[in-house]
């Protein structure tokens, strides 16, 4: 059985079709450039492109940097306000032509890595972070996804952490890997603290650099890279759409 994954992110826009028993990409993906402005209708116009691309005819799962309410964008903290209340189900359902699940983008790079990744087999609380444009989270118990956590924003030193500890952060500060991991680590920690997780997995693009900052990061919980790099939310999204 396949579906369609694409993930939405700030820079760019990701899809593939994708094996749902193996948690593998069955075709290379195809990257888009999140159009500028990132407004509802343009973005949708991409993911239709990419529906198209692949001649797909089945279930889509989207992921969306934001909040996601059955089918409703309820925040966009780094996308065009305009999707505040927006029915991207409706909207990405009539770019593509098929049934659709939209999900937030951290929850189905965590969906992925319980499944078929890093966190495989892992009971407990597992912590999925996604360090990128922003900093995404997706909070499992026991196997069961806490949706749309959002823990990018939680405050350290008077702002969003996201602010200061995304991979964006990290490139706009021009910062070498050793001091960003400070601010990683003191992060973590934060996060350590509130839900005492048993694993915490890093994922977003930045992962695949792990070797380069995670030596650095110093904290009491399990760390690992994800496994799917940042193919995860492709493979979380497709996953969402299973049932469809």
């Amino acid at each position: 059985m396949r579906a369609l994954g694409v993930d939405i992110g700030g820079s760019g826009i990701k899809g593939a079709p994708v094996d749902l028993q193996r948690g593998e990409l069955t075709e290379e993906r195809l990257r888009i450039p999140t159009p500028v402005p990132a407004t509802p209708e343009a973005v949708a116009e991409v993911v239709g492109q990419i529906a198209a691309h692949f001649s797909w005819s089945g279930p889509v799962g989207v992921t969306f940097p934001g909040v996601v309410l059955d089918g409703i964008t309820m925040t966009a903290a780094n996308m065009n306000p305009g999707w505040i209340g927006v029915d991207a189900r409706g909207l990405f359902a009539t770019a593509t032509g098929s049934p659709v699940a939209v999900l937030n983008d951290a929850d189905a790079a965590g969906l992925a890595e319980m499944a078929v990744g890093a966190a495989k087999g892992e009971a407990g609380v597992v912590l999925m972070l996604t360090f990128g444009t922003g900093i995404g989270s997706a909070l499992f118990v026991d196997g069961h996804l806490v949706p749309n956590t959002e823990l990018g924003h939680l405050e350290l030193r008077g702002k969003d952490a996201e602010k200061r500890a995304s991979d964006h952060a990290r490139e706009h500060h021009d910062m070498k890997w050793e001091e960003w991991a400070e601010r990683v680590e003191e992060y973590l920690r934060h996060v350590e603290m509130l839900f005492s997780p048993s694993l915490i997995v890093i994922g977003g693009g930045v992962s695949k650099k792990a070797d380069k900052f995670l030596p650095h990061v110093n904290v009491r919980t399990r760390l690992v890279p994800a496994a799917l790099r940042n193919e995860a939310g492709i493979v979380g999204a497709a996953m969402a759409a299973a049932d469809l």
